[in-house]
């Protein structure tokens, strides 16, 4: 098990990465790193609503992954794993945060100025669903997993997810709508 520091920017992931079955390839830490980390970082920052949140958690689960790579290694979907650490870190860390928001709000008024309708308006949307919801919209079309393997995940029926993504779909369609009366090309 090595990692190197070398930035492979640009380059497929390795082919060994998505071979199944028994006589699948050893998977190593830096191949499966440089596969994934981009690809969680956006749908962590889709759910915080924070980039730079969003690569602090990544980096943070696939350290812990690291630290236990000869077993994570061993799972049958160690990218589930890696995500599952890193979404609960975010909750972890937004409830830390919102406690600590809630104090500073009662020593003190702040005032931030308005968001602008282009780029906040998804953001805004996809804040205002439950996290649930939220999180299966963020899987489903940002991580492209199937409504099984946020099922899964989840460890919830799939018409669960199905009733979820749904409600979201619906939810999101009237806030967008709301937010983007008057506003041409959003």
């Amino acid at each position: 098990m090595s990692v190197t520091r070398d930035v492979r920017a640009g380059e497929p992931p390795p082919d060994h990465l998505h071979d199944a079955g028994p006589e699948r390839a050893e998977l190593s830490f830096d191949d499966f790193y440089h596969a994934h980390y981009r690809a969680l970082v956006v749908q962590l920052a889709a759910y915080t609503g924070d980039r730079g949140q969003a690569q602090d958690l990544v980096q943070e689960a696939f350290c812990k992954a690291f630290a236990r790579w000869d077993r994570v290694a061993g799972y049958d979907d160690p990218l589930a794993w890696v995500r599952r650490v890193a979404w609960n870190l975010g909750h972890n860390r937004w409830r830390r945060l919102r406690t600590a928001q809630a104090y500073l709000l009662r020593q003190r008024e702040t005032h931030v100025a308005g968001p602008t309708p282009d780029r906040v308006a998804v953001d805004a949307a996809l804040a205002k669903l439950p996290p649930r919801q939220r999180r299966a919209v963020v899987l489903h079309y940002l991580a492209d997993l199937t409504v099984a393997e946020i099922a899964a995940q989840e460890r919830v029926a799939e018409g669960t997810v199905k009733s979820w993504l749904h409600r979201s779909r619906t939810a999101l369609a009237g806030y967008l709508r709301d937010t983007t009366e008057g506003v041409e090309n959003v």
